[in-house]
């Protein structure tokens, strides 16, 4: 009965596990002094004509290559004495050094060699951070640079190379004028001359870069002359530019090129964009005055371009019925990553503006004009206000729609969302979201009528309102819920810039910064110290991102009848601090209620004609 008393109690007391960081290090710092003392040494590894006395159980914990060595039947095994080939002898007393002290000295005369002894012997910890030690030195110099990114090719470090080829594109100028440009390889070369990043404002430049380095080894290099032409862009040059380089002597007294580069005009690839230099940033933008136009402007450059309106193309319909034409509204528009524009309106006909069906347009800056993509029902709707969100993430864009469902008696609000495969031309449907915060009540509409932000950023969607906030991961397919301040005001814009999304109150009454890395949210101040004229009347500024500054648009009029114009105004992150652009012209067109942002996207100018100038 007694023991039975006991048992309880003695079950109650639990095992516990402790770990004593101490003798760890301790331990680690014991086994370098056994070898700076030479105590216990069993093997010795020769590489270059050096000898390294080591201990074989620390080189087996420390790395797979040395472990099979050691325990297979590998005549290294049983050896006292083991050569190493194809190390250099200096690296590998880096490598012992870390491996009998867990301490790594990088430096980029040495990065190279150590990752090299580090791949070779499986260290992994060793081989990753002389890629991170890469990455952060791709900067230093163009010469550096393009040794890393021949050294990343031979190698297959990825991150290494796009790093790499990210700076030497955006630098390829001064890239093509060093001597190390001409040491790159056919493939390489052809690999950085086919990118649309290459920050070049003229393609002349590009071929005169190809000409020095073939003639920087002309008689092993010029067989590869016809393999490397096609990736010159011919569309973008002038008839005297190509007529130029046929003249030239590399081309000339090589009947093989000459043939390529009149093949390649005759094609005409128009699908060849400009190159990044040749363009320039500009914000998009479509109100319920210009319900079919979309405008492309640059405010500090003072240029604002008609790119089109969206109408239905003369194939979709039949000629013989006019009453088939529908004026498409612009509903929502997004650019992706690679710089393709597309836009969503309400529908190409008037049969599919009956059957509640939107399009999807892309635009295609050659022709100055937009291409119909696939058409799909549209998502059901109350019968208020809509705000149609149209976003990129994981590569596919994104639709959504806020909607209420009463058909249960009771009120139900989801965003409703659906994607698209830009490359299928196929919607496919998604998870909704529940929304569960609380709905304000608007006299005008009879209803709820609550704004929800829509950005994406680092390749997922965020919603969030003044209440709530959620997060959806296109790889996952799942949405999760974020932090929202406790005190949060009703939102009228957002956008994304880096890893954090800019929102503002309507007029301009707070502004608001989320780190989606941190999942915090910081107060920023507000325009109020540009409004000297009292101007800011607005209810509804609108953001947008251009040279990776923040701006904002308001309307406003000039007095009780004044016509409605714009006033654009620039952030200093650094002095959190605005300033007003002061356009030289007024923009013709109301910034309205819309909560969507401006995109951004490089317009390559001379695809422009005159009458789509609406100054400059």
């Amino acid at each position: 009965m007694a023991a039975a008393d006991k048992e309880p109690h003695a079950s109650a007391v639990r095992p516990r596990s402790y770990q004593d960081e101490s003798y760890l290090h301790g331990f680690l710092e014991t086994v370098g002094d056994l070898q700076n003392d030479g105590a216990f040494q069993d093997i010795i590894l020769e590489v270059e004509g050096r000898r390294f006395p080591c201990h074989r159980l620390v080189l087996s914990a420390a790395s797979p290559y040395f472990r099979a060595m050691f325990t297979s039947d590998m005549a290294e095994s049983r050896q006292k004495t083991v050569v190493l080939q194809g190390l250099n002898s200096g690296m590998f007393g880096e490598i012992l050094s870390y491996i009998y002290s867990g301490t790594l000295h990088v430096s980029l005369d040495k990065v190279q060699p150590l990752y090299q002894a580090a791949d070779l012997l499986q260290l992994v910890y060793v081989r990753d951070t002389c890629s991170s030690y890469m990455v952060e030195n791709v900067k230093v110099e163009s010469s550096t640079c393009v040794d890393l990114y021949k050294f990343a090719d031979v190698f297959s470090q990825a991150i290494v190379l796009k790093r790499c080829q990210q700076w030497i594109v955006r630098h390829f100028t001064e890239v093509a004028s060093s001597e190390e440009f001409c040491s790159l390889s056919v493939n390489q070369l052809t690999e950085i001359i086919s990118h649309d990043e290459l920050d070049v404002k003229e393609e002349t430049t590009v071929w005169e870069a190809v000409v020095r380095w073939v003639q920087h080894s002309r008689e092993d290099r010029q067989c590869h002359l016809p393999s490397i032409l096609p990736h010159i862009r011919f569309n973008l040059l002038t008839s005297d530019d190509t007529a130029a380089i046929l003249e030239h002597p590399l081309v000339r007294e090589d009947p093989g090129s000459s043939e390529v580069i009149r093949n390649v005009v005759q094609k005409g690839n128009s699908n060849l964009k400009p190159r990044f230099g040749m363009t320039t940033e500009m914000a998009l933008l479509s109100t319920e005055s210009w319900s079919n136009h979309v405008l492309a402007i640059n405010p500090e450059a003072g240029s604002f371009y008609e790119i089109g309106h969206v109408d239905v193309d003369d194939d979709d319909v039949d000629d013989d019925d006019d009453d088939e034409r529908y004026l498409n509204q612009v509903l929502a528009k997004a650019v992706t990553s690679d710089n393709d524009i597309y836009v969503l309106t309400e529908a190409s006909t008037l049969a599919e503006f009956e059957e509640e069906k939107f399009s999807l347009y892309k635009y295609n800056e050659v022709g100055n004009r937009f291409e119909q993509k696939s058409s799909v029902r549209r998502l059901r709707g109350d019968g208020r206000p809509r705000v149609e969100h149209l976003v990129e993430a994981g590569g596919d864009l994104y639709y959504l729609n806020r909607l209420v469902d009463r058909s249960s008696g009771r009120e139900y609000v989801t965003m409703e969302m659906i994607r698209y495969n830009r490359h299928t031309d196929q919607w496919h449907s998604c998870p909704q979201l529940y929304l569960k915060g609380r709905y304000e009540h608007d006299n005008r509409y009879g209803g709820i009528i609550k704004k929800y932000m829509v950005v994406s950023c680092g390749q997922q969607i965020y919603v969030f309102s003044s209440a709530e906030m959620h997060r959806y991961d296109p790889s996952q397919e799942r949405w999760s819920w974020l932090t929202i301040p406790r005190h949060s005001p009703e939102f009228c814009t957002a956008v994304t810039m880096g890893t954090e999304i800019f929102c503002a109150a309507p007029g301009f009454s707070k502004m608001m910064i989320y780190n989606t890395e941190a999942d915090s949210w910081q107060e920023l101040p507000v325009l109020g110290q540009i409004d000297e004229e009292g101007l800011l009347d607005s209810k509804y500024p609108r953001f947008f991102v251009l040279g990776d500054k923040l701006h904002v648009m308001f309307s406003y009029r000039e007095g009780m009848s004044g016509s409605p114009t714009s006033l654009v105004c620039v952030y200093d992150r650094s002095t959190a601090t605005w300033s007003d652009l002061r356009l030289p012209k007024a923009l013709p067109t109301e910034v309205g209620q819309c909560v969507s942002p401006f995109p951004v996207a490089r317009m390559y100018l001379p695809y422009f004609k005159a009458d789509q100038i609406m100054y400059t």
